[in-house]
């Protein structure tokens, strides 16, 4: 339990710390307090010198809150170089306090303040480096580069370069750097002022937009950056529109105005969004969701009827395909698209007709199943092909076998299969994988356990999809991270309703009045008659996370005993294989 209660209290503090952050990146840059520091060090990296001073001015709405100066006894000698160029001599640090004495005053002086400095990576390694060797915990600030910034402001043709000696001197500045630690801070600090004064034109006013703002980021980004302004910070999906208000992009996020901002940062890094999409986007709408699982289960919808042009291709449901075994009197597996009213026998979804064609190729492995697409009749024959030959068909083209005889030696296995019990299949897969190992046809073998995992990953899937959409109704709450309650209701596997229950008042009158209003859904056929498996499958999700409640539900919730979930081990391991696989067993 320490344990436990220790972990929770880390998680609380990381959990604060972060909200602290997003309220200081949303804070305006007139009302953040920065400390601006500069050091004078022995060497070029941490690695190869020691700091000599430390100077650093406190400032705030552009006024001087205070100062911290101190020179620094680096404990080693410095180059002459060095003091010709500050002015620090080894006599001035001898009687100076060292560094493990000197960080605890500045990272007090320091402390809920952004950082800023010029060339910050510079003075931010050296303090990170000394913090780590004398044992203090580096508070991890926010940091502004001047310098870095003053690129994104000023180009080529106002300033020659962009060292921090330039630049007052083009500002006009009255402070002019000398390479000592608390002039030089006191220079950047004016330089700091006057670039926030050019930032407005750039519509950059939090502490948050500058920051993002001095990070690369492409024309298209930069322009269109408005498209972020005003919208909700709730759980929801948002959509790009062009002008002719077509959806490029169908997104989700529990904190809309949060994930709409990050498409304008260089944390973007896929091409096609921050060039193509966002050059033809002109706004953003944004669907205000009760919880998450509404948002995910509307971004489905959405990119199922529009398929935006920007979204992956693996979210659309035409990529779903099914193994169907069809009803003539030789039955026959077949690839189809959707499922039909009828007495076949389907196994799926499958994400791809690869997929497919991988377990269908395991099932013909192991069950004499016709793999000609000719129809058949019982009343006359055709010639039989090379596969009757080979003992891997039992002509039924030429009536060898009658159709009783073929049903329950080549269709029944696989109707049992997709009813929910894949026994027989896999003890004959895994068989047939043993047989090759043994005469050490290692390849075949581990092409077969490939075919086992693709038909048994699909019996997993279909009976997992299919224990929920044969129940009219679910009805599950879990707690609301805010308060209050997060309530869905399920039927035959479809989101019906969604809500949220305020914090501190019963959920039951919410709870009656989604189910009052929630959508209508009538049974079909199949594993998932009522939505798309993505959809089924995210509300499964969501209601095996340990903190869900079921309120109440209208039958059992069960899968059947002798069915594929038993197989999940088997499935892991296989899926886990790479070469051997002689220690699959039943």
């Amino acid at each position: 339990m320490p344990a436990v209660a220790e972990a929770v209290r880390e998680t609380f503090h990381q959990e604060t710390l972060d909200a602290l952050v997003d309220d200081a990146r949303a804070r305006s840059l007139f009302a953040t307090t920065f400390v601006v520091v500069d050091l004078e060090t022995t060497g070029g990296s941490p690695d190869g010198g020691g700091i000599t001073e430390i100077g650093a001015v406190k400032v705030r709405g552009g006024e001087e809150l205070g100062e911290f100066a101190t020179l620094v006894n680096p404990g080693e000698r410095i180059p002459p170089y060095i003091t010709v160029l500050t002015g620090i001599t080894e006599a001035m640090v001898l009687p100076a306090p060292r560094i493990d004495s000197v960080l605890p005053s500045f990272l007090e002086f320091a402390k809920d303040a952004v950082l800023v400095a010029h060339n910050a990576p510079y003075d931010m390694g050296f303090l990170k480096a000394a913090c780590a060797a004398h044992g203090y915990t580096w508070p991890k600030p926010l940091v502004l580069d001047t310098a870095a910034l003053a690129r994104r402001v000023l180009t080529r043709d106002e300033v020659p370069n962009h060292k921090l000696a330039t630049l007052a001197r083009w500002l006009g500045n009255a402070r002019q750097p000398c390479h000592r630690a608390l002039d030089d801070a006191r220079a950047t600090v004016d330089v700091l002022h006057a670039l926030i004064g050019r930032l407005g034109g750039h519509r950059v006013h939090s502490l948050g937009d500058a920051l993002e703002f001095v990070k690369a980021i492409s024309p298209a980004q930069r322009k269109k950056r408005h498209l972020a302004e005003n919208l909700p910070n709730t759980p929801g999906v948002y959509v790009f529109r062009d002008s002719r208000e077509r959806p490029l992009y169908v997104g989700t996020s529990s904190a809309i105005a949060t994930r709409v901002r990050s498409y304008f940062t260089a944390s973007e890094k896929r091409a096609r969004i921050n060039t193509e999409m966002l050059a033809a986007a002109e706004r953003v709408e944004a669907i205000e969701c009760a919880h998450s699982l509404e948002a995910e289960v509307r971004e489905l919808r959405l990119i199922a009827a529009h398929k935006p042009p920007y979204n992956r291709r693996s979210k659309f449901p035409e990529r779903i395909v099914w193994l169907k075994l069809t009803t003539e009197a030789y039955p026959r597996l077949s690839i189809v698209n959707k499922l039909a009213d009828d007495a076949a026998a389907y196994l799926g979804p499958f994400g791809s007709r690869r997929l497919a064609e991988l377990a269908a190729a395991g099932v013909h492995e192991v069950l004499p199943l016709r793999q000609c697409t000719q129809r058949l009749s019982t009343r006359r024959t055709v010639a039989a092909c090379a596969l009757a030959e080979l003992g891997r068909c039992p002509a039924p083209c030429e009536h060898r076998i009658t159709p009783e005889e073929y049903t329950a030696a080549a269709a029944e296995p696989f109707r049992a299969a997709t009813g929910g019990n894949p026994g027989e299949v896999v003890r004959r897969l895994l068989a047939r994988m043993r047989s090759l190992s043994e005469a050490r046809r290692y390849e075949e073998a581990a092409a077969m356990r490939g075919r086992l995992v693709a038909f048994l990953k699909a019996s997993v899937r279909m009976q997992r999809l299919a224990s929920l959409t044969s129940l009219r109704e679910v009805v599950a709450a879990r707690p609301a991270a805010t308060g209050g309650w997060e309530l869905a209701v399920i039927r035959h596997g479809r989101l019906a309703a969604a809500g949220t229950s305020p914090p501190r008042v019963h959920p039951r009158p919410t709870l009656d009045a989604l189910l009052a209003t929630a959508e209508t859904v009538q049974a079909g056929p199949g594993p998932v008659p009522c939505a798309s498996p993505e959809e089924t499958e995210r509300v499964l999700a969501w209601l095996e996370r340990p903190e869900t409640r079921l309120v109440q539900v209208d039958a059992g919730w069960a899968s059947p005993v002798d069915g594929a979930g038993r197989w999940r081990e088997l499935l892991t391991t296989a899926e886990a294989a790479s070469g051997h696989i002689t220690h699959l067993g039943d």
